[in-house]
């Protein structure tokens, strides 16, 4: 994530939320950040030196860096391996949200608003915690039998 971040920065100085939106369209919509992994991205790469926050219209656009596109450079092996799976993740590519059927992708997304309400609602204990992890691995091993 932090190369891709760093790379789109690179490409045009921005902000947390555009930053998503360029992440989603590259992945075809087959994977969506949200701000609590894009904030805590650019707060690392801020302390590492290899971006800088520059105020503008009430916002934080962030600015790469010469450390940051050193960065980059001594990346590029990665970064490429990174932009390459978002090539075949568009819409004539494998993957993307326009692929999934709409009762699957219902689904998908019970399961992600049913787990962060239950996990936003306070700690587990350690039962609900495997019962939980349990329930999720045999829904994997079914899937995965289809």
């Amino acid at each position: 994530m932090r190369l891709l971040v760093l790379a789109l920065i690179a490409d045009k100085p921005t902000y947390g939320y555009e930053l998503i939106r360029h992440i989603e369209e590259k992945f075809g919509g087959s994977y969506t950040p949200s701000p609590g992994v894009i904030y805590p991205t650019l707060t690392w790469l801020e302390e590492g030196g290899y971006i800088r926050p520059v105020e503008a219209e009430g916002r934080k656009n962030y600015h790469i860096t010469p450390e940051g596109t050193a960065f980059l450079t001594a990346n590029r092996a990665a970064l490429d391996e990174i932009l390459a799976r978002a090539a075949t993740a568009g819409p004539e590519g494998r993957g993307g949200r326009r692929n999934i059927p709409v009762p699957v992708m219902r689904a998908m997304e019970n399961l992600r608003t049913a787990l962060r309400l239950r996990l936003r609602n306070g700690g587990l204990d350690p039962e609900a915690e495997e019962r939980i992890a349990a329930l999720l691995d045999g829904a994997a091993r079914a899937i995965g039998q289809v």
